[in-house]
């Protein structure tokens, strides 16, 4: 028997320390877990912070290209779970057929589904990258926690973005860029779960209402989780363990195991091997 592994992406203004509550339940009930950072990222948020000029000038296809490669290391395909931006990433990946099933929470929007404007940063005409200031992150990100919790979150968390990658998304009004697009209508993916917040503000619920609906007419599995009285810090805030519970009553429902045949043995594989 081998483990299942899952491969965490975390999202914009987040470090990728934000999944070690996540990677800590899961390795508990049985998986393997691997949360790489975005290429050249800072060992810590703080350092991300005190040294914005070290963060690479990535774009989306930079961040979809490097997960893919992770993805495609592992010898038994693994499952996906991606918060914003790394979100639309695992939608991408598992509609290549790329890991045997996904969870997207409170994904960034795919293709051309309208991205929200009202909580993005102000333009600016720098290339630099962009940091929301403790407050911003508390009125747009943090929302639904007090100012106890959302300051510490910000200090643990909470890292400058891309310009570039801000651009490829289409925020602050700019045109998107057609890069990454997500196959809504693959038959042959694995199961995907769609996790929106309803007070989420940075993606608002209607948004991945929306989504969902993108793969109506596609036969393979999707579902989708609404959790009321949540912003888009939900997985990083103190009631991160409802919506990780969630995903894995979820994975076990849908016939994802914390083990699984040895691929030696002769067993099929599952979704995962384009």
């Amino acid at each position: 028997m081998i483990r299942t592994p899952v491969v965490f992406i975390h999202g914009a203004w987040l470090h990728a320390r934000s999944w070690e509550s996540w990677a800590a339940r899961f390795a508990g009930h049985g998986y393997t877990t691997c949360a790489p950072g975005w290429p050249g990222e800072a060992p810590s948020a703080r350092e991300a912070r005190e040294r914005p000029d070290a963060v690479p000038d990535l774009g989306l296809d930079d961040l979809t290209e490097h997960f893919a490669e992770i993805v495609r290391s592992f010898e038994v395909p693994p499952v996906i779970v991606g918060h914003s931006v790394g979100g639309l990433v695992a939608q991408h990946l598992i509609g290549a057929r790329l890991g045997q099933a996904a969870v997207a929470i409170a994904p960034a929007p795919i293709n051309d589904i309208a991205v929200p404007t009202r909580p993005g940063p102000a333009a600016e005409p720098s290339r630099a990258p962009v940091l929301l200031s403790p407050e911003r992150f508390r009125d747009v990100f943090a929302n639904t926690v007090g100012p106890e919790e959302s300051e510490r979150l910000y200090e643990r968390y909470v890292v400058p973005v891309p310009r570039r990658l801000l651009d490829d998304l289409g925020c602050d009004g700019r045109p998107r860029r057609q890069s990454a697009p997500v196959d809504t209508g693959n038959t042959r993916r694995g199961p995907l779960l769609l996790v929106s917040g309803q007070e989420d503000l940075l993606v608002p619920d209607v948004v991945t209402r929306t989504v969902y609906k993108e793969y109506g007419d596609s036969t393979a599995l999707t579902d989708l989780k609404q959790f009321a009285d949540r912003g888009h810090s939900l997985v990083i805030d103190s009631g991160w363990r409802f919506v990780a519970d969630h995903v894995l009553g979820w994975l076990d429902r849908r016939g994802v195991r914390p083990t699984g045949p040895d691929p030696g043995s002769g067993s099929a594989p599952g979704p995962g091997r384009s």
